[in-house]
């Protein structure tokens, strides 16, 4: 599945790119879509077929699953 990342800082977005690249996991940063909006501006693609907490850390504020260029929020660090 796709799915997309948002950050609370520009840094935490880089860390995170860094740590899924690390496991084998394809991704790449990207601007978030406005719809989305987030705290840096700065999200990261990637494609997983795990359970996603297994990749969540304590930088991501929000995941969204991305179908048919829908997207279906799956994490909130507010939760």
């Amino acid at each position: 599945m796709e799915y997309i990342a948002l950050f609370f800082t520009h840094s935490g977005a880089i860390k995170y790119d860094k740590f899924l690249k690390d496991k084998g996991i394809k991704s790449m940063m990207t601007p978030v879509p406005r719809k989305l909006s987030s705290s840096c501006g700065v999200g990261n693609i990637f494609e997983y077929d795990g359970s996603i907490e297994a990749i969540i850390s304590e930088d991501i504020d929000k995941v969204f699953r991305i179908e048919k260029r829908e997207y279906s929020l799956v994490y909130s660090s507010e939760e």
